[in-house]
């Protein structure tokens, strides 16, 4: 998959969109509703109202790009249906896009050597 650089920011829109929008429908969405510009670095997930879709929007420098997928069994793991949006890492959202429960992905913790003298 095409991805943006590695500080992109990635944001789920929690709240199901009508996917009959299209890059612009969904850039004015971002923004007016979300508080996101397009040209932000900010990679944003739209889901549609079954589950089984997803749209991503993002900018690459010279232009808006929007990707699409649906399963074609199951649905994707979503978060709980509400207004507004919720952050995931790359990790997260590599995971969701490939239809897999992202909520079952963390990031380990750190752990620190024992002293030693």
């Amino acid at each position: 998959m095409i991805f943006p650089d590695q500080a992109v920011r990635i944001v789920i829109a929690t709240k199901p969109v009508d996917f009959r929008k299209g890059h612009d429908g969904l850039a004015a969405m971002a923004h007016s509703e979300l508080g996101f510009a397009p040209k932000a670095g900010v990679m944003v997930v739209f889901r549609s109202k079954r589950g089984d879709r997803v749209k991503v929007l993002f900018w690459d420098g010279s232009g808006i790009v929007m990707i699409y997928k649906r399963l074609e069994q199951g649905g994707f793991a979503w978060p709980k249906v509400s207004d507004g949006v919720m952050r995931l890492s790359r990790v997260q959202f590599e995971a969701l896009f490939a239809g897999l429960d992202w909520r079952r992905i963390h990031a380990p913790r750190p752990t620190h050597p024992p002293a030693t003298e």
